[in-house]
């Protein structure tokens, strides 16, 4: 028996979901709420109570892609979302969705049109 536990495992070695994997839903990003209080005169008490997932753009370190939805309306919904790539699935839950850099401080956010 080969007790090789304490080595490092290399990612080719680890299974392909551990590697690259995407951030859970969470707050959003205060630079992201910024922009929807001040450029789309969102309610404030509202904004802050919404979710977003993110990913990273491309192979920019502090870019990332930010998709912002309402919980509350996922939950009525019975609509799990682990990851950016869930709301694929769902796009008419997506609130808002675009990027931003946390370093250069720029945002890019559209809001979404509702269908229903």
């Amino acid at each position: 028996m080969r007790w090789t536990f304490w080595k490092e495992r290399r990612a080719e070695e680890l299974p392909r979901e551990k590697v690259g994997k995407l951030a859970k839903p969470t707050d959003i990003p205060e630079i992201v709420g910024r922009q929807l209080v001040t450029r789309f005169s969102k309610d404030p008490d509202w904004v802050w109570k919404l979710k977003g997932v993110l990913r990273r753009r491309g192979e920019e370190k502090d870019a990332y892609d930010v998709r912002v939805f309402d919980a509350s309306e996922l939950a009525a919904k019975k609509v799990d979302v682990s990851d950016y790539t869930s709301l694929d699935e769902h796009p008419e839950l997506i609130l808002f969705e675009g990027w931003f850099d946390k370093k250069s401080m720029e945002v890019q956010i559209e809001e979404k049109m509702r269908t229903e």
